[in-house]
């Protein structure tokens, strides 16, 4: 005699709540994973914060002093509110740009804050005493400002306030320049972290 196998029917599973409760589990699971999936994906788009697009407060880059244009002349610099280069024509502008005195061959961070922008913190024998310093600089008390950072050497560790009272600090890494005509050509490397919240400390490592 042979047996029938019994077909399953989807109004078995809908319809009886104790026939297959394995089955009813499953499929309740997947209606979950389904309505879960768009939440995962957007939390695996978040920085490790959990704040998607959160912009960078601490990071190295490189400025330096080509002139772009032709009846309108600007050149470009970093902007540490936004933690990119922009243009010197940009609003807001770059919070400092690199100037290079060829006469001298003297590398000079300037700024168009509109007040004055820079205190030296130090100047070290070698990379890793500049990084320690840097990395040790947690609070300022500074209060008497130059109106740039000349001259600017590798290893020096330089304190930046901005127009609205926002402070950074800035290890120098290197400069470098190749002479050019009708301009040389002078680039400026920096590792630098922003307070944004306006206050004289910084984040130790």
């Amino acid at each position: 005699m042979v047996r029938r196998q019994q077909l399953l029917r989807p109004g078995d599973i809908a319809g009886n709540k104790t026939k297959y409760p394995l089955l009813r589990y499953l499929c309740c699971m997947k209606r979950l994973l389904i309505l879960l999936l768009p939440f995962i994906i957007i939390a695996g788009g978040c920085d490790e914060t959990g704040k998607a697009g959160k912009i960078p407060v601490t990071g190295t880059v490189t400025i330096e002093n080509t002139l772009y244009g032709s009846e309108l002349y600007y050149t470009n610099g970093f902007n540490f509110a936004k933690a990119e280069i922009t243009s010197s024509l940009a609003t807001p502008k770059p919070d400092v740009t690199i100037y290079f005195d060829d006469t001298q061959e003297l590398f000079i961070l300037q700024t168009e804050a509109g007040l004055n922008g820079f205190f030296l913190q130090g100047e070290y024998a070698d990379e890793t005493s500049a990084k320690a310093a840097f990395n040790n600089l947690t609070a300022h008390s500074v209060s008497d400002w130059e109106d740039w950072a000349n001259p600017v050497r590798p290893n020096q560790v330089w304190l930046y306030r901005s127009a609205s009272e926002h402070y950074a600090k800035l290890r120098i890494v290197s400069v470098s320049f190749t002479a050019m005509d009708p301009r040389d050509y002078a680039e400026c490397t920096f590792e630098w972290a922003y307070q944004p919240d306006g206050s004289k400390t910084f984040p130790g490592k």
